[in-house]
């Protein structure tokens, strides 16, 4: 095993790597990198360098070593009408996972300090080419630009830092040598002992259409850390920003020494399910999967010689009871429903208000007005189509278009859906969020999640009900987030009692500028694992602690 001081990366690398290890014990702010694309921040030539490198992409097989290429694909169709047509080498489940098991044992036997040494250096590279990234990941899956740079660069850059720093802590939880001795007659038992942290084996890393660097980060790195090679298979209609990551990473660990191979990507047509097939493989050990419920039950079901973390859907919910200020109420929960068309997994999509109306500061205010005040403000955020496409972006698939069109006969359609023109993008696919109003026996609609932007504004006999409702739904189908607006102490202690009993991630009262669909690096974290809708967290210990085994030697001291 290599020593934790010989590699220079670790010296380079050593304030990122504690100041990482202690913000997930604090769980304050804490980012390593700048969210803004200011060419203050990131130079004058970056954005237009990081664009003209994107671009030169476009039309062309994409440069990547992989072994055994059988033939090219380009599958992707972006929903801003961009000619892609980048083709990826496609490799069959045998050649990826042979070499992937042929790079493993140097990796495998490299101390926890050169492996996180390493895992720091591919962020940091990936982020040296940050606009580049952030111009396939809006191409590819439809976030306006600017959330593409955010969300899909330095917010997935900093979860991935967050996986290698809580991997890094939980391998040297453990010493690596102990003296034990126990008093007995005559002599004492003594026994030296060595403890050896040691990877299960190839991980997988499935990702997914909306959000294909922010999902797959924490696996891929959390994997990386903690010694295993990774296959990183991309959804079909987003390829580019993890096949860039995937480049970037090669580079990186032949640089510092390593194999190539111990990254690989697993580009493919969509009739391959190359996913299926490699979950399936004895010699994947581990499994990360953000997707639909189904795929994600499947796995968890079939890939039994595996650890499988899943992100599946949900229903994320906010209860509406009082509010010190309904403006900004209004305001907070429209950008939650319109921020990237509602296409994030932690969207609010059923909004319980009761029938007999809610106390603010300008006196009490009935459920018809609060169902207005909310449409209100999701109709004038998304008013104006100039601006309104740096709020919502576009819709990611067909399917999720023509799921807006049957949501709206579920119910009574508060604000329809508009089909928007891009000042940037004539064929982009953009629509404004619909918002259909329901009674609260309509569980079979609003109790089903319905990706996309549609939500649901359910009517209850009074906030006792909306807990209960949100209580049952959660706990059936699962949810990522839950919101709460209320100036009542007890009503806020209920619900934070129940989001404990379903495990689901609570915010209250927010107004201002944080939002119940956003989570922090290092602070806030994602899915609890304690609820249908993901049975693991990011980023926690037990997300990392299950990508390694401890064995350990003894011998008479």
């Amino acid at each position: 095993m290599m020593s934790p001081m010989t590699h220079p990366l670790l010296t380079k690398h050593r304030d990122t790597l504690d100041a990482a290890v202690s913000a997930i014990t604090t769980r304050g702010y804490h980012s390593v990198y700048p969210e803004s694309p200011s060419p203050r921040i990131y130079g004058e030539n970056a954005a237009a360098d990081g664009k003209a490198e994107f671009e030169g992409l476009l039309g062309k097989q994409f440069d990547l070593d992989t072994p055994d290429v059988v033939d090219y694909v380009a599958t992707e169709s972006s929903p801003f009408g961009i000619e892609l047509g980048v083709h990826y080498p496609r490799a069959d489940a045998e050649a990826l996972l042979t070499a992937a098991r042929r790079a493993w044992p140097t990796w495998r036997d490299a101390d926890p300090d050169t492996r996180a040494a390493v895992c720091v250096e591919i962020l940091e590279r990936i982020h040296r080419h940050v606009f580049t990234l952030a111009n396939a990941v809006h191409a590819t899956t439809g976030q306006a630009f600017v959330m593409a740079f955010q969300a899909g660069g330095p917010h997935a850059l900093d979860r991935g830092l967050e996986a290698v720093a809580y991997g890094y802590a939980e391998q040297r939880r453990t010493p690596a040598t102990a003296y034990w001795e126990k008093p007995a007659k005559g002599e004492p038992l003594a026994m030296n002992k060595r403890y050896h942290v040691v990877p299960r084996g190839v991980a997988l890393v499935i990702g997914c259409n909306t959000f294909p660097t922010w999902n797959s980060y924490p696996g891929l790195f959390a994997s990386l850390v903690t010694g295993n090679p990774v296959i990183v298979k991309p959804h079909p209609q987003a390829v580019l920003p993890l096949a860039l990551t995937v480049r970037y990473a090669r580079e990186v660990l032949v640089e510092a020494g390593f194999d190539a191979d111990l990254v690989g990507l697993a580009a493919e047509d969509p009739s391959d399910r190359i996913a299926a097939t490699l979950a399936l493989d004895p010699r994947v050990r581990i499994v990360d999967f953000t997707g639909s419920t189904e795929f994600g039950d499947w796995l968890e079901a079939n890939a039994r010689q595996a650890r499988v973390y899943t992100e599946k859907a949900g229903v994320n919910t906010i209860v509406v009871d009082s509010t010190d200020d309904f403006k900004g109420m209004c305001r907070n929960i429209a950008f939650t429903l319109s921020l990237y068309s509602g296409q994030m997994c932690t969207t609010s999509q059923a909004i319980f208000i009761p029938e007999g109306g809610i106390d603010t500061p300008d006196g009490h205010v009935s459920a018809d007005d609060v169902v207005a005040g909310i449409a209100g403000a999701v109709a004038k955020l998304t008013g104006d189509a100039e601006r309104a496409v740096e709020i919502i972006g576009a819709i990611v698939s067909p399917q999720v278009a023509d799921r807006i069109d049957a949501a709206a006969e579920t119910g009574e359609v508060v604000l329809a859906s508009k089909r928007l023109e891009h000042p940037a993008y004539p064929g982009a696919r953009v629509r404004t969020p619909l918002l259909v109003r329901l009674p609260a026996d309509a569980r079979d609609v609003y109790g089903t999640e319905c990706f996309g932007p549609v939500s649901f504004l359910v009517t209850t006999a009074d906030t006792r009900e909306s807990l209960r409702l949100v209580t049952e739904v959660v706990a059936e189908r699962g949810a990522l987030t839950m919101g709460v607006y209320s100036t009542d102490e007890d009503v806020l202690t209920a619900a934070e009692e129940v989001a404990r009993e379903v495990a689901v991630h609570l915010s209250c009262n927010l107004t201002g500028g944080v939002f119940v669909n956003q989570s922090a690096a290092f602070s806030d974290f994602h899915g609890s694992g304690g609820n249908p809708a993901a049975n693991a967290s990011l980023t926690d210990p037990a997300y990392v602690s299950g990508r390694f085994t401890i064995v350990q030697s003894r011998r008479h001291a």
